[in-house]
């Protein structure tokens, strides 16, 4: 939840943390999953939830509750006027194509990664990725290109505000080693993620640039972890950096 202040109205601030209580994972909540999951009480949850019912955006059975078709309403404002999946889309489905692996677009939001774009080939990681999941940025593939790219000045504060606590055994915590990685990945212009994230899963990532020359997205490629990371740098890097440099010019046009 955020910050009171008198400038924002807590209860439509406590109606979005309703909604964001819902995800792949936990699809249909309990009355008191939501309370506990959004950060407030049981009274206000079912409020709130009464609300949304009403309105059309959450469904009740059993107990339970879900939201319903309708929510994608209050996304469609945000994506139709965003070119970039649009412009992106071909070339992340050429990029599958050539490698035989699945290709992201995501966006920096705050300290999160958040997919604009994708295209699957199959399942290896132990979430569902869609439109509009969010990761940590700062050990993710994706994340770790749009935080290379920031000044050194953010860069350090949002790393000393998240929560660095380890995602699976490989997971990179310590700062100094956090900020190393990212100064070797705006040098390089890619990153690669092994098993940070995920343990099976494998990651390399790239800028995507607007008209400026500024880094607005990143495109990655995940694959299952299994040999020698490097070897899997040599293949898909080049491929990738093909693939960002044709959205840039594509970028560059718009």
């Amino acid at each position: 939840m955020p910050a009171e202040s008198a400038d924002v109205v807590q209860s439509f601030a406590r109606g979005i943390a309703v909604i964001r209580a819902f995800d792949a994972e936990h699809s249909e909540l309990t009355l008191s999953d939501v309370a506990q999951r959004a950060g407030i009480s049981r009274a206000a949850a079912g409020r709130l939830l009464h609300t949304l019912e009403t309105l059309g955006y959450v469904r009740a059975h059993e107990r339970r509750f879900a939201l319903t078709p309708r929510v994608l309403e209050l996304g469609y404002s945000y994506l139709s006027g965003l070119t970039l999946p649009a412009i992106a889309q071909p070339h992340l489905e050429a990029l599958s194509r050539e490698l035989d692996e699945s290709s992201s677009l995501a966006i920096l939001d705050d300290a999160d990664i958040v997919y604009i774009a994708r295209v699957p080939t199959r399942r290896i990681m132990s979430v569902t990725i869609t439109i509009g999941t969010r990761f940590p940025a700062w050990a993710t593939s994706l994340g770790r290109v749009l935080l290379a790219a920031l000044p050194a000045d953010d860069r350090g504060a949002l790393l000393d505000a998240v929560d660095r606590r380890p995602l699976t055994p490989d997971t990179v915590t310590e700062r100094a080693a956090l900020e190393a990685e990212l100064d070797r990945v705006a040098s390089a212009g890619w990153a690669l993620v092994d098993g940070e994230l995920d343990e099976g899963v494998r990651s390399i990532a790239a800028p995507v640039r607007d008209a400026r020359g500024l880094v607005v997205a990143a495109v990655n490629v995940s694959t299952a972890r299994r040999g020698d990371p490097q070897l899997a740098a040599d293949r898909i890097v080049p491929v990738l950096l093909r693939a960002t440099a044709a959205i840039d010019a594509d970028m560059a046009l718009r």
